[in-house]
């Protein structure tokens, strides 16, 4: 005779619980993505000051105007920031997509869908505007405010998305949002707080989703 284990209510009610926040939200997102990009934040901000021959928290010297009239490893400012951030965007990408994708096939769920679909979409609306603010302030000589509107931006992309993914993505963008709004009372340390924001503090929640969802 076979013995069937019955299910008690709370069990059921954790399966459907799961199954409501499979469908409604993108959870295969890899807290070690974030790990990873905050890792390469801080690389590309050390490749920065290197160029820059600056030290952090340097207040007698604007990591701006000292760009301006740099010209290293032969490279004008423009050319080695463009790369610079290109690498800084490429790292965090490739491993955003290896950790997440390996983690959405550990738990048999797709990493692109219509909901996979819908979290891009509204992660890009504010990081698009917000790129294309931070030509115009470029444009028009106004380098200080780099920093903090990046910031801005990709805090309002993080709070935008959070709707299809983790709660905690959200406190994240708040995070960022604040930082940036201080920073834009202490523009020479705007470098200083870019770190803060991509590299330190994506380092912190990334360990902690991870720890908490799966370790």
């Amino acid at each position: 005779m076979v013995m069937e284990s019955q299910k008690t209510p709370s069990e059921t009610l954790d399966e459907i619980r799961s199954l409501m926040e499979r469908s409604s939200r993108f959870i295969s997102l890899s807290g070690l993505s974030g790990v990873a990009a905050g890792l390469f934040a801080i690389i590309g901000a050390a490749l920065v000051y290197a160029y820059l021959d600056m030290m952090p928290f340097d207040g007698k010297r604007l990591y701006y105007v000292e760009a301006v009239n740099s010209s290293k490893w032969g490279m004008n400012y423009i050319t080695f920031f463009f790369l610079d951030a290109l690498f800084v965007l490429f790292g965090a990408i490739v491993s955003g997509i290896f950790f997440t994708t390996r983690k959405a096939k550990k738990k048999g769920q797709k990493i692109w869908d219509a909901l996979s679909q819908r979290l891009l979409a509204s992660l890009l609306i504010p990081l698009v505007t917000g790129g294309i603010f931070c030509l115009g302030l470029y444009y028009h000589g106004f380098l200080g405010f780099l920093a903090p509107t990046t910031l801005v931006f990709y805090g309002l992309a993080l709070v935008n998305a959070s709707k299809y993914t983790l709660d905690d993505i959200r406190n994240l963008g708040y995070c960022e949002i604040v930082l940036g709004l201080l920073s834009l009372f202490f523009l020479g340390y705007g470098l200083e707080v870019w770190v803060i924001g991509f590299g330190i503090l994506h380092i912190i929640y990334g360990s902690l989703m991870y720890w908490k969802y799966e370790r």
